[in-house]
């Protein structure tokens, strides 16, 4: 995570929309006009990171909004691994800049100084006054005229952390399978950890918001290695009120980029909401292993109206995006079913590891265009040369064509559904990505 901090006005937001390339945060002179914290993912500019934006920093706020929009900023800055701090370079150095300095120095976290507003080379002179904040990385740029960035950028991927430049989040040496429990509050995630792990490693309660944070919980069954994270419920943004609790939504966000598989349970008795709809699609997205735990399955077969059949019916309606994720009947209460879960963790993670050779992807892509050849795109045939694996975990295929931009988002879906056909990958999302062919001695393009 990346978090770009500063007093009100200086340019934060404008930065942060030339970074990600489009205009998400809303940008104004006034200052206070970016009250919450904006999440976006970034690979622009190398390995995709979590890029944040924040309300000015005001450190003695005496308005309540500017209390509140300092409690997300100083947050953001807790969970960030490198913090962005912009500082107006037109305006100079002020006494604010200098306290919100003195909050970073106590947060003790790789700080780059963004001076903004060097429109040009002439307005460079105007940093060195900048000096006095005591921060050693210093980098002119204009967020208005998006100069200076790539350095900015180059920068702090230099400071992050190692284990996140050597790209190694979901190696695992000595075969150990990371599994983060994700679910709405007071659903019963604290409890199916207990259940797995055999002992009460985390607080249970009826009130909603227990787990306040995510715990690695690990154990061993028959010599494998295995680690839980129980992470605080998601509730939709709407209802995220609490300034701990907007702290645990994002730490849970950010638990499943580093596990393997994502236990998703969902109320039996209720069956699936919005909600639980947008936490697999957000597992999906970030390419990680899904089994649905549909839980207090006690309580639902005590109910003559809910039974298997219903509940699938739900869920085709509720989640058609994750029909690929098996699902599981359990009780973290009574344990009913939980003696499942590990055995069906390694069947989608043996899926989410699974790689083809480039000779069977070919002979899946032929018979595929065989059955069913892609549309034209505005009179132009769509042709599909050839595909390759290049990674796994999740499963990420290139196929190679002579124009991407018109491969149509329902052929997109027709290979996906035929590649689970014929080679299974339950449980795990696929990424197939369309690039245009080289032709004969035309330079080969940096991605």
């Amino acid at each position: 995570m990346i978090a770009i901090v500063g007093r009100p006005n200086v340019g934060k937001s404008t930065l942060f929309n030339r970074l990600v390339g489009e205009r998400k945060a809303i940008v104004d002179d006034r200052p206070g006009v970016t009250r919450d914290r904006q999440f976006e993912s970034l690979t622009r500019y190398g390995p995709e990171v979590l890029l944040v934006d924040t309300g000015g920093l005001e450190p003695n706020p005496e308005d309540g909004l500017y209390a509140k929009m300092r409690t997300q900023a100083l947050i953001a800055i807790e969970e960030a691994d490198v913090v962005l701090f912009v500082v107006d370079g037109r305006a100079g150095e002020t006494p604010l800049d200098s306290e919100v300095a003195g909050l970073l120095r106590k947060a003790d976290k790789p700080v780059l100084l963004v001076v903004n507003k060097m429109d040009t080379h002439e307005h460079e002179d105007l940093i060195h006054e900048f000096y006095n904040l005591g921060f050693e990385k210093m980098i002119p740029v204009s967020a208005e005229h998006s100069r200076g960035l790539g350095e900015l950028m180059a920068e702090a991927y230099d400071v992050l952390p190692p284990f996140y430049k050597n790209d190694s989040l979901l190696e695992s040496e000595d075969g150990e399978i990371r599994m983060a429990v994700l679910g709405r509050p007071n659903i019963g995630k604290s409890t199916l950890v207990n259940r797995m792990v055999g002992e009460e490693r985390q607080v249970v309660h009826d009130a909603p918001g227990t787990t306040m944070d995510a715990v690695d919980a690990s154990f061993e069954v028959d010599g494998k290695k295995y680690t839980i994270v129980d992470t605080a419920g998601v509730r939709r943004r709407s209802r995220i009120s609490d300034k701990v609790e907007g702290f645990a939504v994002s730490r849970a966000i950010r638990t499943i980029e580093r596990c393997h598989v994502t236990l998703l349970l969902i109320d039996g008795t209720e069956g699936p909401t919005d909600q639980d709809a947008r936490l697999a699609y957000l597992a999906a997205d970030r390419g990680r292993a899904l089994i649905i735990c549909i839980n207090k399955w006690d309580l639902v077969r005590a109910d003559p109206e809910r039974n298997v059949r219903v509940l699938m019916e739900e869920m085709e309606r509720q989640m058609p995006h994750a029909k690929w994720a098996p699902p599981l009947y359990i009780s973290a209460l009574t344990g009913k079913g939980v003696g499942k879960i590990l055995e069906r963790v390694h069947e989608v993670y043996e899926q989410f590891d699974k790689r083809l050779s480039t000779a069977e992807c070919n002979r899946f892509l032929e018979a595929a265009l065989v059955a069913h050849s892609p549309p034209q795109s505005h009179n132009r045939p769509v042709r599909l040369n050839y595909m390759s694996q290049v990674r796994v975990r999740p499963p990420t295929f290139n196929v190679w064509c002579n124009n991407p931009e018109g491969v149509q988002e329902s052929y997109k879906r027709f290979l996906v559904n035929r590649m689970r056909e014929i080679y299974g990958f339950e449980g795990t999302p696929i990424r197939m990505r369309y690039l245009r062919k080289r032709r004969p001695g035309e330079a080969k393009s940096e991605d």
